[in-house]
């Protein structure tokens, strides 16, 4: 008993607001047994004296112990002492008088079956079933309530039985959603029949079986709202976003509720915006079958915009130093973020001719409140704010397209707009507007407004230094700092005649602004500094880069004194590499001091949680946390913040190896050990590459082959993993791209047998969903919401399936480069997959991949290569007149490798190919910029049949014909083929190629002239040196050295000469 009362109290206290008390309380519950915490959690919420608060405390705990330590505790309690804590939950919840109390309990017995249905669906407690059907028929309504609570909190309750109980589930959510007698009871049983319908979200015909109950639903939605309860509405929008078809039988009535509540402005904000978020949430997860509603949707434009103008009018708004974030419960940010989630949902298309004619209507109406009102509102601050903030969203949104059209009027304008000292936030509204136009500027047009913008810009921040030192402001001139910044990013060299005018100020800005509420000025101007630095180059910047490293040092030094939030470690992160791009090798001697602080923002560790719905509700996305939802009253959480700051210090720690390379040898392993893990997690984009071709190449190499293994083993296993789990198509296209430069970049002997059995599981498993996801569209395609815009939809899914295929394709081409035919067994798991890629039912691009995965076996994998000769012989001759350009040009070059490696064994092939190759380059539109590449593959394919293999052709009559086609232009490197055997012929002194009495050497130079013109020939390679030395061999010979140059034009001649200067 004394041991009971002390577990009282100690629950007391871990609701203590002191927080000595509380942590302490902590402390001494996690040292208790899970078994204990079981019996004594008990034994307190079914302990009528005890207080009420206890309990709950008791109830929370309990719950949260058999979610998350459920396989800890449980299994190993005694079979008895398991068989009473289910009597006792399902005895409390009958005799429970608090209805609180009673939820919780609920709760705690929902968590408990969840856990009990094994592997095979059964529920090990079907106590528990029967006590729902006895309840849910009980005359008393508390037991209803948390009959249909439990099967709120965890609709799977049935398991495998669920099919056989279909019937009597549907009955009795029926029978409670008719209950006229208790409103709370049709509440609830609403609320269930949504969980359930969540529950079997991919059960197309349960939940057509179920569509009937959405009237009732609805009918519960409208009733709670006005009883000033949301739950049913979140409910409603929680099935627009996980189950949206289950809403189409009924969505006129559905989306006419939604207006309807968004419209009546006596429900709360908060229930106005759910409902409006109904409408806005199917427009992301059901755009089509909402495009079939455009009346409504129509309709809810005028009330998104009508949330956009309800703002409290606030006379120091445009004068507020500090700008607080957005209140994301206000109607203005919701009807905002409505707007722009519904546009982008249904497409610009629809829902801009919507917008225009309320926007024009509300034009008119404020045009005509400025008559009256003398034309004081035309300027009203919000009103040019608002006019700044789409500037610069259209300067960002349509570069660089608006800046060429419209750059006379904006960047007047916004000069103009930035020397409103009355109202500082629209000042720095504009400055913000000038930086989204500046940094997508193209130079040439920003050039001559170089000192109109240089002059506004000096005078308003020498202005606002003088007011930060008077008044303390610091807003307008933040913004200023940056717009200096991006001006000077975008001007580069033209920007040194200026440095001289901002670069004292901003020093002595840096030295002086050392105050914790000026901590984001100084960021900025240390940023602006580093910025100005790399655009006017190292020889101007020198003289003052000595004095700019003290100051970072300076605040370097104090880093640790930082605190985690502060703004200037991501701003001090960037104009460190920036300082490392000025400063090249000079730069090493810092490393010591950057170092340290760039590992520790690169380390910062994401808190991650998976909660039930209940706790993640005492969790705000206002403190950084992001949720997915993972369905059965689970959610994944993140906290975000500094994860943008630790992607930063990872993108700075690649710019200090690309910039120092050996310089940066002793920091290798260290950040190579950080970095590899956070491949499955964070990196975008280029960086990935970076970090693995850069560290391995530039770096690991330094230290010799041993450690270049040693680095490149650590990385493979972290490539291979996040190859086969990345989820992110755009990632995973890069960590592929990646991970195929570095094989070929280690070569033969890079992977081990685990490497090869893991990769080819992953690499078999991407060929097969790539057709399943073909499959999965092509069903889309039937479906009866199919549109246009689903159309494109499906397209953009399509590029992003056959993206992923091209790098599958980098892998193999690494893999078989590097390895050659003893990497065949291995590829053979993969074999038939490749073969269905290139049947002729199959679209283009996987015609044309497959193609060029046995173009590589061919070129890489020869003679070995002809025992799959079966499989693609045939749709690669086939292919060769395909009507894709990008089939045929695969099919060519196969030929041009099948000539140059494939060995005797090819050798009918080229009898079938030549003729069709021939066809292909003769053809009308051979030469259209659409057909080009194809066709030169084809011109370089014949090339290497005659060379490679002259048995099987008629080298004399296509020899002439071959000359005609020449010189290739798009593809360069087939170009070089092409030339390599010119010169060959000409070497040779082949009679058809040099004619007789070498009257076609004029059209020769012509054909050479041609391929420098188009950088088809480079000066360094060896071929331009044989090309060189023919035309010097004609060089001497007078009469016809003066015929062969007459023949070229202007750019020719000088293409000659440019050729015999360099080769």
């Amino acid at each position: 008993m004394a041991e009971q009362q002390q577990f009282y109290l100690l629950l007391s206290n871990l609701m203590s607001p002191d927080n000595t008390v509380r942590k302490q309380s902590e402390e001494a519950y996690e040292t208790i047994p899970g078994q204990t915490k079981i019996t004594f959690l008990l034994q307190a919420i079914r302990d009528a004296s005890a207080a009420e608060e206890v309990k709950q405390m008791a109830a929370v705990l309990l719950r949260r112990l058999l979610s998350s330590s459920f396989e800890e505790v449980y299994p190993s309690l005694a079979i008895d002492v398991q068989t009473a804590i289910r009597t006792e939950l399902l005895a409390g919840i009958q005799s429970e008088g608090s209805s609180n109390i009673r939820k919780k309990v609920c709760d705690i017995a929902a968590e408990l079956s969840r856990n009990l249905i094994d592997d095979d669906g059964n529920n090990q407690w079907p106590e528990i079933l029967k006590f729902l059907f006895d309840s849910v028929n009980s005359q008393d309504v508390s037991l209803r309530e948390s009959a249909l609570h439990i099967f709120w909190n965890f609709p799977g309750i049935f398991g495998n039985q669920q099919q056989h109980y279909l019937e009597v589930i549907k009955r009795m959510l029926v029978q409670c959603m008719q209950d006229q007698e208790n409103p709370q009871i049709r509440t609830l049983a609403a609320r269930a029949a949504a969980s359930f319908v969540l529950s079997n979200e991919s059960n197309t015909a349960l939940l057509k079986h179920f569509s009937d109950l959405l009237p009732g639903i609805l009918q519960a939605v409208n009733e709670s709202c006005y009883r000033g309860d949301d739950s049913v509405l979140k409910s409603l929008v929680e099935i627009a976003d996980t189950a949206p078809k289950y809403l189409r039988p009924n969505l006129e009535a559905t989306l006419q509720l939604s207006l309807k509540l968004c419209a009546d402005t006596n429900l709360t904000n908060m229930q106005r915006q759910l409902a409006l978020e109904v409408i806005v949430t199917l427009s992301e997860t059901a755009a089509a079958m909402l495009r079939k509603h455009t009346n409504i949707v129509a309709q809810s434009v005028p009330q998104m915009l009508s949330m956009m103008v309800d703002l409290e009018e606030d006379e120091e708004w445009a004068m507020a130093d500090e700008l607080e974030d957005d209140d994301f419960d206000s109607n203005a940010v919701a009807g905002e973020s409505a707007l722009d989630r519904i546009a982008c949902g249904l497409g610009g298309k629809i829902v801009l001719p919507m917008i225009k004619q309320h926007i024009m209507q509300m034009l008119q109406n404020r045009d005509r409140l400025e008559v009256q009102a003398h034309r004081q509102l035309r300027f009203h601050p919000r009103v040019r704010y608002a006019a700044c903030n789409a500037i610069g969203q259209m300067a960002t949104d349509f570069a660089p397209t608006f800046q060429k059209k419209f750059h006379d009027k904006v960047i007047s304008a916004l000069l103009q707009t930035m020397e409103d000292q009355s109202n500082p936030r629209v000042q720095a509204h504009a400055a913000a507007a000038l930086i989204n136009f500046t940094e997508d500027c193209p130079k040439t047009l920003l050039t001559p407004y170089l000192d109109s913008l240089v002059q506004h810009l000096h005078v308003i921040m020498v202005a606002k230094l003088q007011e930060l030192i008077q008044k303390g402001t610091k807003l307008v001139l933040e913004q200023v700092v940056t717009s200096i910044a991006s001006v000077a990013d975008t001007a580069e060299e033209k920007f040194v005649p200026y440095y001289d005018l901002f670069m004292p100020s901003l020093k002595h800005i840096v030295e002086n602004a050392v105050q914790k509420e000026l901590r984001l000025l100084r960021g900025k101007t240390i940023e602006c500094i580093s910025l100005i630095g790399l655009a006017v180059g190292k020889e101007k910047f020198m003289p003052d880069a000595s004095a700019v490293m003290q100051l970072l040092l300076k605040t370097q030094t104090d880093f640790n004194d930082l605190e985690d939030d502060d703004p200037q470690i991501s701003y001090m992160i960037s104009a460190w590499a920036r300082m490392c791009k000025i400063l090249g090798k000079e730069f090493q001697q810092y490393l010591p001091v950057v170092m340290g602080p760039l590992m520790k923002t690169a380390s910062i560790k994401p808190e991650v949680a998976l909660l039930d719905t209940q706790d993640m509700e005492n969790m705000s996305e206002d403190d950084g946390w992001e949720f997915v939802n993972l369905g059965d009253q689970q959610s994944f959480g993140i906290k975000t913040a500094g994860l943008e700051e630790k992607a930063t210090a990872c993108q700075m720690l690649v710019c200090y190896a690309k910039e120092l390379k050996e310089g940066f040898v002793e920091y290798t392993e260290q950040v190579v050990k950080l970095m590899v893990p956070l491949l499955k997690f964070y990196f975008h984009d280029d960086i990935l590459h970076e970090i693995t071709i850069t560290f391995l190449d530039r770096c690991a190499r330094v230290r010799g082959p041993e450690y270049l293994t040693q680095m490149w083993h650590f990385m493979c296993d972290a490539l291979i993993k996040s190859i086969g789990t990345e989820p992110d198509s755009d990632v995973l296209s890069e960590i592929m791209h990646s991970f195929a430069k570095c094989i070929e970049l280690m070569g033969d002997g890079c992977l081990n047998n685990e490497h090869f059995e893991e990769l080819g599981g992953i690499l078999k498993s991407k060929l097969e969903e790539h057709f399943k996801n073909q499959e999965v569209r092509q069903a889309k395609r039937q479906d009866e919401d199919y549109d246009e815009q689903v159309e494109e939809t499906l397209q953009d899914e399509d590029d992003n399936d056959v993206y992923i295929l091209t790098k599958v394709s980098d892998i193999l081409h690494s893999i078989f480069s590097s390895y050659r035919e003893k990497v065949l067994p291995w590829f053979e798991q993969l074999l038939q997959l490749i073969v269905n890629l290139i049947c002729p039912h199959r679209p283009w691009a996987d015609r044309q991949w497959g193609l060029c995965i046995f173009d590589d076996i061919i070129e890489h994998c020869s003679p070995s290569s002809f025992k799959y000769g079966e499989y693609f012989l045939r749709p690669m001759m086939q292919a060769l007149c395909d009507s894709s350009p990008e089939v045929r040009q695969a099919a060519a070059y196969g030929v041009g490798v099948m000539a140059q490696f494939g060995g005797e064994s090819y050798r009918p092939a080229f009898t079938e190919a030549v003729p069709l190759l021939v066809g292909v380059i003769q053809s009308p539109d051979s030469r259209a910029k659409e057909n080009a590449n194809a066709t030169e593959n084809c011109i370089s394919a014949v090339a290497k049949v005659m060379k490679y293999r002259p048995e099987c052709v008629n080298v004399t009559e296509i020899l002439p014909h071959w000359l005609s086609w020449l010189p290739l232009n798009e593809d360069k490197e087939e170009a070089v083929h092409t030339f390599t055997y010119l010169c060959d012929l000409i070497e040779s002194n082949n009679p058809i190629v040099l004619g007789p009495d070498n009257t076609n050497l004029p059209k020769i130079f012509i054909i050479i002239a041609d391929g420098v013109v188009n950088e088809s020939i480079k000066g360094e390679d060896g071929c331009s040196k044989r090309l060189a030395n023919v035309i010097r061999q004609v060089q001497v010979s007078g009469g016809l050295w003066t015929q062969c140059v007459s023949a070229l034009n202007e750019a020719q001649q000088k293409a000659i000469q440019d050729l015999l200067n360099t080769a």
